[in-house]
């Protein structure tokens, strides 16, 4: 179950409703009964740094700067891992 902001189109009241994301069911204010819509928001996600790409490691170098393989196998030799 997820839970969304709704306005009334009557009286702008904001309030929550849970109800299944498949679902779009007809809201009514609970305040006067009128109609509602769905708020829609930002997402309280944030990306920060210079970019999130393959090639981006915690510690701030590529693994791919004068290596061949993958990170995860010994001296960077994928024969010993099977990649």
């Amino acid at each position: 179950m997820a839970r969304y902001d709704y306005r009334c189109t009557g009286c702008g009241n904001v309030f929550e409703v849970e109800h299944p994301m498949s679902e779009h069911p007809a809201i009514t204010c609970p305040e006067c009964g009128k109609p509602a819509e769905r708020v829609f928001s930002a997402s309280g996600i944030s990306f920060k740094g210079s970019g999130f790409y393959n090639t981006d490691q915690r510690g701030g170098s590529s693994s791919t700067e004068g290596t061949s393989g993958c990170s995860g196998c010994s001296g960077h030799d994928c024969a010993s891992c099977g990649h």
